[in-house]
């Protein structure tokens, strides 16, 4: 079946973003007196939780078990998080985390050719609309056809509801589109909505299990090698087929 859409994540995938967010996290908590500091190793652990607000309750709940939590510890989480938000999108808007190689290639010449294009993730539209607009150009979040994010859905990834979602105002079958993912909760997302998914790994994800991938690539640098193995074809005679 030819691929209609091509659905990506964003942190990680689209850019390397993990470290900018962490670096963030900890600006947050030192502006709002927390004596709390994430290192690479830790953060590494946790980021198998997905979404920043959930990140950090479990790290309150495993890692701080005796902080005397806020009565309202929902808004007190909401609020770091909207620290850190403002922290990650102002590194953003400086240039300091550039697109993933290829990336914007893959995005340029899958839209010529006529293809769909979406965004499924767990970060804020926030998160997605400065990193696109850096990367791509002033109203770069138009080329997507929809934008999957955040808090739309109950369940964060590995559960497959942003996926779904993302199919269903596609109006496709997972059949008709491949998923673009960069760790192994993003993988069993995809995997789970029945997407033929494409790894390209990181830092903080090279060592997961990603059983299941159609591909686990290092980056997109071999971006005609990516075509061949993901069946796309952006030629002209097949644009016009």
């Amino acid at each position: 079946m030819k691929t209609k859409a091509i659905i990506f994540d964003v942190d990680g995938t689209l850019a390397d973003t993990e470290e900018a967010h962490r670096l963030s996290f900890n600006k947050a908590f030192k502006e709002n007196n927390l004596d709390w500091n994430w290192d690479v190793a830790l953060y590494d652990k946790l980021l198998k939780v997905t979404g920043g607000k959930e990140r950090i309750k479990h790290y309150v709940a495993d890692y701080v078990p005796d902080f005397k939590k806020p009565v309202d510890f929902d808004g007190f989480v909401k609020h770091l998080h909207e620290v850190k938000t403002a922290h990650y999108t102002a590194m953003l808007r400086e240039g300091g985390i550039p697109l993933r190689p290829n990336i914007k290639r893959l995005i340029t010449e899958a839209k010529q050719a006529g293809m769909k294009l979406a965004i499924s993730t767990t970060t804020s539209l926030d998160n997605v609309v400065t990193l696109l607009q850096q990367g791509l150009g002033a109203d770069s979040e138009a080329l997507f056809d929809v934008i999957g994010y955040g808090d739309l859905v109950q369940h964060k990834k590995p559960a497959p509801d942003i996926y779904f979602w993302v199919l269903e105002r596609l109006g496709l079958d997972a059949a008709e589109c491949i998923a673009m993912e960069d760790s192994e909760n993003g993988l069993r997302s995809s995997l789970a909505a029945g997407l033929k998914t494409f790894i390209t790994i990181n830092h903080y994800t090279s060592k997961q299990d990603f059983s299941g991938a159609s591909a686990v690539l290092d980056d997109l640098s071999d971006l005609e090698s990516f075509y061949q193995v993901a069946g796309l074809d952006f030629s002209e005679d097949a644009v016009s087929a």
